[in-house]
């Protein structure tokens, strides 16, 4: 008998298991509290918060009614909100939400956390560098948590930066509710998957990406007919994707800031299908998902049991990590 992600799920009273999906009803997720546009703020404007930027002012119109901008450079602050702001076609028109320097990072109905520290240069990495920004984003994070606690903060806490899950998980037990905080780092791994795949259609309609942005990730070459073999050969040349940028001499943030970060947020906010990071209990656990009136619906195909057994193992060591002062 095939296993689903719903077995996955910590609490099975929360949710509603249907023949091919399951629902977390929630007519109070930030997302879906209504239908208008939604007032996104970014916080920090490095190599992600930037691209992530550009991504969400061109394409965002339709979504989003305007976007704060919040770094501790002024200068860098000045430098976006002009540029920003001037990114505009020939014909005038004005589909492109206002760009403006915040004074409160925490008015808002999504804050869009891409702050980091930690990372080595290019070139000097000595281990997954996820896992070294951990310590120093955890840090950050509990800043602005405690801000969001201390303020009432009811809006949606999106974490971009590294380790996506882990940060989550670090938001959710400093103090936001759970169901207001959501990762976005999968959206990239499907990207990259796609673009080593050997059959890049047959992978664009039935491949799939569970778990975190990382060491852990599960890439699956197709859930109707699983490859073991294909799917791990498949998974290795996509966690170690960003390491070959780095052996150029780049970071690898374009294409995280654009796949997770700017597309996934839209595709999010249309109610379309994206991949992103939710709260299955003890950890969050990247997964194809969508917005609905009724709440978030996740994919639960039946898979194949050595794919539920990679997933299963993924989520065992996103629960592994404990934020009471350890790791």
């Amino acid at each position: 008998m095939m296993r689903k992600l719903s077995e996955l799920y910590q609490n099975k009273d929360e949710i509603r298991v249907l023949d091919d999906r399951f629902i977390i009803p929630g007519s109070t997720f930030p997302e879906i509290r209504s239908d208008s546009k939604k007032r996104v703020n970014i916080i920090a404007l490095g190599d992600v918060g930037g691209t992530l930027l550009m991504g969400l002012r061109l394409l965002g119109g339709g979504q989003i009614s305007s976007i704060g901008l919040c770094d501790l450079n002024e200068k860098t602050l000045a430098r976006y909100e002009m540029e920003i702001n001037q990114i505009l076609p020939a014909s005038g028109a004005q589909d492109m939400p206002p760009v403006y320097i915040a004074e409160d990072p925490l008015d808002c109905d999504i804050l869009l956390f891409c702050a980091t520290a930690g990372i080595p240069p290019a070139g000097q990495e000595k281990t997954d560098v996820r896992l070294v920004q951990l310590e120093a984003n955890r840090k950050i994070v509990k800043i602005y948590t405690d801000m969001a606690k201390t303020r009432g903060f009811d809006g949606a806490f999106y974490v971009v930066s590294d380790p996506v899950d882990l940060l989550c998980q670090a938001a959710a037990e400093g103090g936001i509710s759970a169901s207001h905080v959501r990762g976005f780092g999968l959206g990239v791994m499907y990207a990259r998957a796609a673009y080593y795949a050997e059959d890049r259609e047959h992978f664009l309609k039935n491949g799939r990406v569970f778990g975190p942005h990382g060491n852990h990730l599960v890439v699956a070459d197709s859930v109707l007919d699983y490859d073991e073999a294909a799917s791990l050969l498949l998974t290795k040349k996509t966690i170690t994707s960003n390491l070959k940028t780095r052996e150029l001499g780049f970071k690898p943030y374009i294409a995280p800031a654009l796949s997770s970060g700017s597309l996934s947020l839209l595709s999010l906010l249309r109610g379309e299908w994206q991949y992103s990071s939710l709260s299955f209990g003890s950890a969050f656990l990247g997964v194809r998902n969508r917005l609905t009136p009724e709440g978030r619906e996740v994919e639960d195909l039946p898979l194949d049991d050595r794919l539920f057994e990679r997933i299963e193992a993924a989520y065992a060591d996103l629960k592994g990590y404990a934020f009471d002062g350890q790791a």
